[in-house]
């Protein structure tokens, strides 16, 4: 009698699908969450579908200023139907202020709008491949060794100018310093010189998880390759509208500018 009840409660455990979720990354504005559940379950965040890969794997992100309450629903392969709050904290960034800067490094001359809208259309397509692939579910690395010089958030005041915030994090190091793959990826984009980033390269990780590095000196890849974690794919320059040689490293999660020192370890 024993037997026939343990085995009852064995097949009735068996058939009862994991309602579980599972989420990591620090619930902040600007973070990148990375998660799973059950292979088939389809998800959504706020209303909004997310792309899960056959594992379960999933990725979303929020923005410098995202709201601080989110809505997190999943769906089973058996029907079920769940849902989750998500409740971020609110961040403090810094003000930098640079001034003495030539004209031209605040306000860009009307004779290259059309460069730099150009310029704009190539980056966003780049970023806007939503491919299969889980390369972002890696532990991400630092793509360079250096001071940091410059933070995630920041608003910077050019000649007494607020412009737009800052939104990667900048590594500063001589021209000619090695610039690595942070995770597996593809490269989407690789331009020489545009005209605010100079030499500029976005890798893409999969589910609209990208890195893109600015100011670069030179690509060690082209366009289309794969690449693997830690593989040398560029140098550190000072192209572009810089002050100083340096690589600013930024993140997206499709159109969310999010942190990337937030996936590696502090400095």
């Amino acid at each position: 009698m024993i037997k026939r009840v343990l085995s009852i409660l064995l097949s009735l455990m068996i058939s009862i699908p994991s309602l579980a979720i599972e989420l990591q990354g620090e619930l902040t504005q600007g973070s990148l969450i990375r998660g799973q559940v059950e292979a088939g379950a389809k998800l959504w965040l706020n209303n909004t579908p997310v792309e899960v890969s056959r594992e379960g794997y999933f990725a979303f992100g929020f923005g410098r200023d995202a709201k601080l309450t989110h809505s997190l629903k999943w769906l089973t392969a058996q029907g079920n139907e769940n849902t989750k709050t998500i409740t971020l904290s609110k961040r403090q960034y810094n003000e930098q202020r640079i001034d003495g800067l030539a004209p031209k490094m605040v306000t860009p001359p009307k004779e290259v709008t059309q460069r730099i809208r150009n310029d704009n259309i190539q980056v966003a397509k780049a970023r806007a491949l939503i491919d299969s692939r889980v390369d972002f579910m890696q532990s991400f690395i630092w793509p360079a060794e250096g001071p940091i010089s410059g933070v995630y958030g920041s608003r910077r005041v050019l000649n007494d100018k607020p412009k737009r915030p800052h939104f990667g994090v900048d590594v500063a190091g001589p021209v000619g310093t090695p610039v690595v793959a942070p995770a597996d990826g593809i490269v989407t984009l690789w331009v020489a010189d545009m005209y605010y980033s100079g030499g500029t390269m976005i890798i893409d990780h999969g589910h609209g998880v990208s890195s893109t590095f600015l100011h670069l000196e030179t690509s060690h890849v082209k366009q289309g390759q794969k690449v693997k974690q830690g593989q040398l794919v560029a140098e550190i320059g000072a192209t572009g509208r810089v002050t100083g040689a340096h690589l600013d490293w930024r993140m997206n999660w499709k159109k969310e500018r999010i942190d990337p020192a937030l996936l590696v370890p502090s400095r």
